[in-house]
């Protein structure tokens, strides 16, 4: 009996469990996170540290969505990598116009807790990150979830550095500054992600009508299948003759 197609569903069984237990490390990680940066920044009246913690907020809920996805559909994984895209662009807009509040106001923010926080964010971030290194290229769903983890690297960077410059000249700018660069950062990997998300969602559609046309669901491509299929029909055949 061919083993082959058993070989590949072994395969992408412990692929897909091992994502879930990356995922859902991460999922802990960015929560508890998101907790710790809002409160922080809502004390130390930073802006950068709450868009970081709105940052924390977002990838809890893209680490979230990506476990719903993780054993569903092409389509369905693109539409994932669409609503993280449009997430993306989401935060960068929120990110801006709190700037532009900032800049109102002209509050300057506590330059001890922005840097405290952001240290540790960044750590918890560099866990993430590694941790999810490894499935980059396994489909555009944890690619993208990667992405949003190398994104949070720079951002959290960022955010010590303003705090360094805020201390050094007790003014806002440094803060407006990272902000804005967050935005920036975050709006362009929402381009990319989007881009892409919509280049597998059309693929994810011809698939889905190859298949129909067909009259089964199956791994397209997947010849030691077929040949397998093929050989069991003929056997079976043999005794009729």
């Amino acid at each position: 009996m061919d083993s082959c197609c058993e070989n590949k569903a072994g395969e992408l069984a412990q692929l897909r469990a091992s994502q879930s237990r990356v995922l859902y490390i991460a999922l802990a990680i960015n929560a508890v996170m998101f907790v710790v940066e809002f409160s922080a920044g809502w004390i130390a009246s930073s802006t950068a540290l709450l868009g970081d913690s709105l940052d924390m907020f977002g990838d809890a809920s893209v680490y979230a969505l990506t476990l719903f996805v993780l054993d569903r559909s092409r389509r369905a994984r693109a539409g994932a990598a669409l609503f993280k895209g449009g997430f993306m662009l989401l935060f960068g807009l929120v990110v801006v116009a709190d700037a532009i509040r900032k800049l109102v106001i002209q509050e300057v923010p506590a330059a001890e807790w922005m840097g405290a926080v952001g240290a540790l964010a960044l750590f918890a971030n560099g866990v993430c990150f590694v941790l999810l290194y490894r499935h980059r290229a396994d489909d555009l769903n944890m690619r993208s979830t990667w992405m949003c983890s190398r994104n949070d690297l720079f951002a959290n960077s960022s955010v010590i550095i303003a705090a360094g410059l805020v201390a050094l000249t007790n003014t806002l700018w440094p803060d407006i500054i990272v902000g804005l660069a967050i935005a920036a950062l975050f709006l362009h990997s929402a381009w990319q992600v989007i881009s892409e998300g919509m280049g597998e969602w059309r693929a994810g559609g011809a698939e889905s009508a190859n298949q129909s046309d067909e009259g089964e669901v199956a791994t397209t491509g997947d010849n030691c299948c077929s040949s397998s299929q093929s050989t069991c029909g003929s056997a079976s055949e043999e005794p009729s003759r």
